[in-house]
């Protein structure tokens, strides 16, 4: 991917995110397979998935009345389809115009709504349970602070972040759509600065080990309200 040419701790210049993630589908920089969206391995690999459908699932179905989601970076949404039936409303959320025009000609569901937004800049839409899985982790410090601002207008967040073995330095900044913090040696933990997010509660709802040095993806559940 071309290096785009600002600082990561820059607000006043423009974020890249959009024109980043363009790239990552027109390039097929996740891998492809037969459809012309693919939001890689991550959100199609069994092993990784398929645990954390489970435990979503089992968080919906404990409620006996249904909850409105939101999905913030759906992608090709593999994954956010297993929750639609479990959900009052679940609106899916990606900032690739391309691919929300894609998902709503493929999932055509009566209480499923897909929306195109930059949820670091665009009011995010209403709900009780927001999921965001595996997105702060390719973006800079100051979309995040953006972002968590926002989530506290939900009950519920169930966040996924991929995250390196063992102790590691957190948050360190990144440039938005340049890889993840992963390369070096750091990870998302918004509990910590610089977000020190507010919550009543946290609960870890699965980790999925990787192999020898890929780190482990953690489900964490934080209640905000």
């Amino acid at each position: 991917m071309k290096a785009i040419e600002n600082k990561a701790s820059d607000t006043k210049k423009p974020w890249p995110t959009k024109k980043a993630m363009q790239q990552v589908y027109e390039m097929k920089l996740w891998g492809s397979n037969q459809t012309a969206f693919y939001s890689g391995e991550g959100s199609h690999d069994p092993y990784i998935i398929k645990p954390y459908i489970e435990a979503v699932c089992k968080f919906l179905s404990s409620f006996t009345s249904a909850l409105t989601v939101c999905d913030l970076g759906c992608g090709d949404f593999n994954v956010g389809k297993e929750f639609v039936t479990l959900s009052r409303k679940l609106i899916a959320v990606d900032i690739v115009p391309e691919l929300i025009a894609h998902n709503q000609n493929t999932f055509q569901i009566k209480n499923l709504e897909f929306k195109c937004l930059d949820i670091a800049k665009d009011p995010l839409p209403k709900g009780d349970c927001v999921l965001v899985r595996q997105v702060l982790q390719h973006i800079s410090n100051a979309e995040i602070k953006a972002i968590l601002g926002k989530l506290k207008q939900y009950k519920y967040v169930i966040l996924t972040e991929h995250l390196p073995k063992g102790d590691f330095e957190p948050n360190i900044d990144i440039i938005s759509g340049q890889g993840t913090r992963l390369k070096k040696g750091s990870g998302v933990d918004v509990l910590k600065e610089p977000f020190c997010l507010e919550v009543q509660s946290s609960k870890i709802l699965l980790e999925v080990p990787l192999e020898v040095r890929k780190g482990t993806i953690v489900s964490t559940l934080y209640t905000i309200f």
